[in-house]
């Protein structure tokens, strides 16, 4: 039997004496191309929206109308990296550097911030606390995986606007057969990650993306 996310985690927080907290999480270290994102947000806890859940539990219709019911009931910042800081720094580096922004671009200093994963960001500018399957256990972290998802699709729909063939408004830069296929077909764009092995193999070993 599977459960919900619930503020048991944010309850016990305050018990603490934190009042300010946050739930942080990222999206986007896996695809082959675009950059990767990370939302913090800040739940009232009188008008937390019904059906927040990890992301990938939700279908996308009900991702963005919890991102855009979010933006209305909630404290919400959006950052990214970008696949030239993914190529310097390494993904996990860049995921952390993505976090620190986001939380850095809330409206407060936050008294505590619950991270989605095992590790937390060296620079982030409040005190943090590790949460592993976080978006599937804490409301607040659900809702930053909502709002990261929901925001970098956006931005890989308008990127596959721009550089159509390699299926980016429905696979989001992940390794799927179409984006093989336009690999193949027309090469590498400057939104892919040239660090990431499959883009290394076509630039610098001239091999295909399938070998």
């Amino acid at each position: 039997m599977t459960t919900a996310p619930d503020y048991s985690l944010e309850t016990a927080a305050q018990a603490r004496g934190h009042h300010r907290i946050i739930g942080v999480d990222e999206v986007g270290r896996g695809p082959w191309a675009g950059p990767v994102t990370a939302a913090a947000v800040w739940l009232d806890p009188n008008q937390i929206p019904a059906g927040l859940n990890d992301s990938k539990k939700l279908s996308a219709a009900r991702r963005d109308a919890l991102a855009d019911l979010l933006q209305g009931c909630a404290v919400v910042s959006v950052a990214h990296a970008t696949v030239a800081e993914i190529d310097a720094l390494n993904i996990l580096r860049a995921s952390h550097l993505a976090m620190c922004r986001a939380v850095a671009g809330l409206p407060f200093t936050p008294d505590l911030a619950l991270v989605d994963g095992n590790r937390l960001p060296a620079d982030l500018p409040c005190a943090g606390e590790c949460v592993v399957k976080g978006d599937a256990r804490s409301l607040s972290i659900a809702a930053a995986s909502i709002v990261a998802k929901v925001a970098r699709d956006r931005i890989m729909v308008d990127l596959a606007q721009q550089h159509p063939g390699y299926g980016w408004e429905a696979n989001a830069g992940y390794g799927t057969k179409l984006h093989q296929s336009g690999l193949r077909d027309f090469g590498v764009t400057p939104h892919h990650r040239r660090s990431f092995k499959p883009i290394h193999k076509i630039l610098y070993q001239g091999k295909t993306v399938s070998d």
